[in-house]
């Protein structure tokens, strides 16, 4: 193999604790990290079932002592993150605690990164749009604890932001950035509506496919230093792992968790399946879905997703990516039609008697209709836009070269917009 190409898989991840009952022993963990202040960073709905309080009396009955911040934006903005960075400069802690969704989680990391290295914000945003900057050090401990089962945010070096001037969704992203350790407990995730099940499933579902379908490691180029290797690397036969098993589970139990959300087998398995979709594609990354994901997100016009409990335009990030996921993988099918053709054996798609290629060509179907039966809008269309709004999203999508990149086939211009054109309405 030519040394101009990468060898080395690396795989960096959180510290784990799953498990139903697991956030009861956060305050020991906090303790053996000899935390003293902590800021619990947490969804202000989770005060309405007595989530923030659980964790509160946790954390204080180990004499430790806690502050609160819970102004969270759903889907955080760069207003929403300079907020909350001004109120984690004005105390005095020595660790974080996340609870709640990728939004809140996302936001701890934030808070976390820029009050240990002030900055501008734009200073650690990545590239192009920012300056791309990695931070100086090692963070604080940030302990995360996921209350929807989808972003896997409480595993991976990636922070997720909307710029509202720019109507685009980009990120932050460096191995310092993750999370110290994630506890995640499935009892915090029933309280997610059938929506907002849906949604993070979703993306449970895209994390993972992407980063099983990414641009091989080994057809990458190697880094002059390992400083320099990207947080990701490219699909493997490490993320492999983790991503098929998240697939398996997200096709197996997403619509259980959204048809009965009390179902605790159901949403034990979406937990872990986020959580190992964090783990692959926090290591081999992830591609188009995602890329033209952010500025479906961004340039959200005057939909109103039910069950969020929002009352202004958004889309969800779970559905965002979701929505061009089939025309995305009818794309990039071609480049490798056995992973194409066994994430349709996971989603239940029977291939006996099919050649490969044939096999990988039913993987759109099987996409849409996990949409369908997940209650999914029908398209972009569903969701306000209209093909007069395709170059806007292709130019926001064309930015997110560093998600790009990972795409199986390299995709033009011309090829996000046809991909969207396709995803207008998907049934």
């Amino acid at each position: 193999m030519s040394t101009d190409f990468e060898t080395i898989i690396p795989l960096a991840m959180a510290k784990l604790k799953f498990g139903i009952g697991a956030t009861e022993e956060l305050g020991y963990e906090l303790k053996t990290m000899a935390a003293e202040r902590v800021l619990l960073v947490a969804d202000k709905h989770l005060w309405d079932v007595g989530l923030v309080d659980k964790v509160k009396t946790i954390i204080a009955d180990e004499g430790i002592a806690v502050a609160i911040y819970d102004e969270i934006h759903i889907e955080p903005t760069d207003v929403s993150f300079r907020h909350a960075i001004e109120f984690s400069r004005g105390v005095e802690v020595d660790a974080f605690v996340a609870l709640g969704g990728g939004s809140t989680i996302d936001t701890a990391k934030a808070m976390n990164l820029f009050s240990t290295y002030p900055a501008d914000l734009y200073d650690y945003i990545n590239k192009p749009i920012g300056k791309g900057r990695a931070g100086p050090g090692p963070l604080m401990p940030l302990i995360a604890l996921p209350t929807t089962a989808g972003t896997g945010s409480e595993t991976t070096a990636v922070i997720v932001l909307d710029l509202l001037d720019l109507h685009l969704t980009t990120g932050i992203s460096h191995q310092h950035i993750r999370p110290s350790m994630a506890i995640v407990d499935p009892l915090n995730t029933l309280t997610m509506s059938p929506q907002v099940t849906a949604s993070s499933g979703l993306d449970v579902f895209t994390h993972a496919a992407e980063s099983f379908t990414n641009k091989p490691y080994n057809m990458r180029p190697k880094p002059e230093s390992p400083a320099q290797r990207g947080a990701y690397v490219g699909s493997n036969p490490i993320s492999d792992l983790w991503s098929e098993k998240a697939i398996t589970w997200a096709g197996e139990y997403l619509r259980r968790a959204c048809y009965n959300g009390s179902d605790l087998d159901a949403r034990t398995h979406m937990a872990m399946g986020s959580t190992f979709a964090g783990i692959g594609y926090g290591n081999a990354g992830v591609h188009i879905p995602h890329a033209l994901g952010y500025p479906i997100a961004g340039l959200a016009k005057d939909w109103i997703p039910a069950g969020f409990g929002v009352d202004e335009a958004m889309v969800p990030h779970g559905i965002s990516t979701a929505l061009t996921a089939p025309a995305c993988f009818r794309f990039t099918a071609p480049t490798n039609p056995a992973k194409h053709a066994r994430i349709a054996e996971l989603l239940g798609v029977s291939t006996d008697g099919l050649s490969v290629s044939d096999a990988a060509d039913l993987l759109p179907e099987a996409i849409v209709r996990l949409l369908r039966e997940v209650g999914c809008p029908n398209g972009l269309s569903a969701v306000g836009y209209s093909t007069a709004d395709i170059p806007k999203m292709v130019e926001g999508g064309w930015k997110q070269q560093r998600l790009l990149v990972g795409s199986p086939r390299p995709a033009t211009e011309t090829d996000l917009h046809q991909i969207l054109e396709e995803s207008m309405v998907l049934w």
